[in-house]
């Protein structure tokens, strides 16, 4: 059996985090760990619409829809896991918060999704989990997406330019 007793994984909402949460939960199931569930909501900027809309408003709408959908994920992963996962939302940066919440909490693994970007989309839009595995202060379970379609690979060069 493995020492980690508990597991965090971040998501995203995206299918690469859908892997990572499998991963965790398939650690979790076999090592008897806890798991925790984390996304990380990245506050909006004020924008020309907030002087027409309450943001107030706007922002709430977003809170309750990542807030139904972290307890969808966490309804999932306990049925997959069949004993309660706990789940948290995070306002700030999905790196520092991730990391934060690693320091604040005894998590002995992280388990975190990677695009897999590389060359120019990697460099415009950094890594969340390259910086979160070098500042965190424990293990951290990095989940590449699996093998995709040339369709998705192709998809992908071409949304960054990078064919």
């Amino acid at each position: 059996m493995s020492e980690w007793k508990r597991v965090c994984c971040a998501v995203d909402f995206s299918e690469p985090s859908r892997l990572a949460l499998e991963e965790a939960v398939d650690l979790c199931r076999r090592s008897g760990a806890e798991l925790t569930i984390v996304h990380v909501r990245t506050p909006p900027p004020p924008t020309a619409v907030d002087l027409l809309a309450s943001p107030g408003e706007a922002a709430r709408a977003v809170a309750e829809e990542v807030e139904l959908a972290i307890a969808a994920w966490g309804v999932s992963a306990e049925g997959k896991l069949e004993r309660p996962v706990a789940t948290a939302v995070l306002v700030g940066s999905a790196a520092g918060e991730i990391v934060r919440y690693a320091r604040r909490h005894p998590i002995d693994l992280l388990v975190v999704a990677t695009q897999g970007r590389t060359g120019l989309g990697r460099l415009l839009l950094g890594s969340v989990a390259e910086r979160v595995v070098r500042e965190a202060p424990c293990p951290v379970l990095v989940v590449r997406r699996r093998e995709g379609s040339l369709e998705e690979d192709a998809e992908e060069a071409a949304m960054y330019g990078t064919a």
